[in-house]
């Protein structure tokens, strides 16, 4: 089963331009995601995903393989479907490029046992426990039906509401997921529905149409890099992570 890596890079974000070069001691954020990539060893392939000459420098500059897509791709998935096009695999890995923090406890669970002739998405999430977090509609939250993992809603809202009690679990959305080319095929040729563009999540396009959404529980405190404010948050968690290169730290901020 051969099983590739796709890490989307997008330059032109809304509400952090430029975030894929945003700096983090030293080396650029798609640096660190893709030396974590890299580092799990169980890819046939790391890629990213890029749109931009100044990220393609970058990419050159560091030795990371890249894909240089259009730069007009609506979204990441179909930024991904691009890659498939060019990259012949049984799955596509996405992991975003804004997550420095990820992990191979986070990637791990998410890798299907089994090749899928349908449309196949596999996706990861995590419980939230900062109310600020809950209530933060850049965050995604997600209506799991049974253990099996099986999604039955995405929205940016905290849900389910919490009337009857307010002992309940909310799950987020973490930023790795697995298709097949199917799926991907799949998302392409289908129009957007009422209910993606109402929540503006990508993902609903599937659920609208009667295909499953399996997530998997990690357990990470990796932080998706919306803004300048998160790029902040992720830097101080890597300076208290017990396996921070303290001395690379300091080198680099003294160059």
């Amino acid at each position: 089963m051969k099983i590739i890596a796709v890490i989307p890079a997008r330059y032109s974000s809304s509400r952090f331009p430029g975030k894929p070069l945003a700096d983090i001691f030293g080396k650029p954020m798609i640096w660190w995601v893709y030396s974590n990539v890299v580092s799990i060893g169980i890819f046939d392939k790391v890629v990213c995903a890029i749109d931009d000459d100044r990220v393609r420098e970058v990419c050159e500059k560091y030795h990371m393989d890249y894909v240089l897509t259009q730069n007009n791709h609506p979204d990441h998935i179909s930024r991904v479907h691009e890659v498939s096009c060019k990259i012949e695999s049984d799955y596509y890995f996405c992991i975003n490029g804004d997550e420095p923090l990820i992990s191979k406890e986070c990637i791990i669970p998410v890798i299907p046992s089994k090749l899928y002739s349908e449309p196949y998405f596999g996706g990861a999430m995590r419980g939230l426990t900062d109310p600020a977090e809950t209530i933060d509609f850049a965050n995604i939250k997600l209506a799991v039906s049974d253990q099996t993992g099986r999604c039955l809603y995405m929205s940016r809202t905290p849900i389910p509401y919490p009337r009857g009690t307010l002992l309940f679990n909310y799950k987020k959305y973490v930023g790795i997921e697995c298709f097949n080319k199917s799926a991907l095929d799949f998302f392409v040729n289908t129009p957007m529905g009422s209910l993606e563009k109402a929540e503006d999540i990508d993902h609903l396009r599937f659920l609208e149409n009667g295909i499953d959404l399996h997530f998997n529980y990690v357990e990470s405190d990796s932080i998706s890099v919306d803004t300048p404010k998160d790029l902040e948050k992720v830097k101080q968690l890597m300076r208290n992570r017990d396996t921070f290169d303290k001395e690379v730290f300091y080198e680099n901020q003294d160059s």
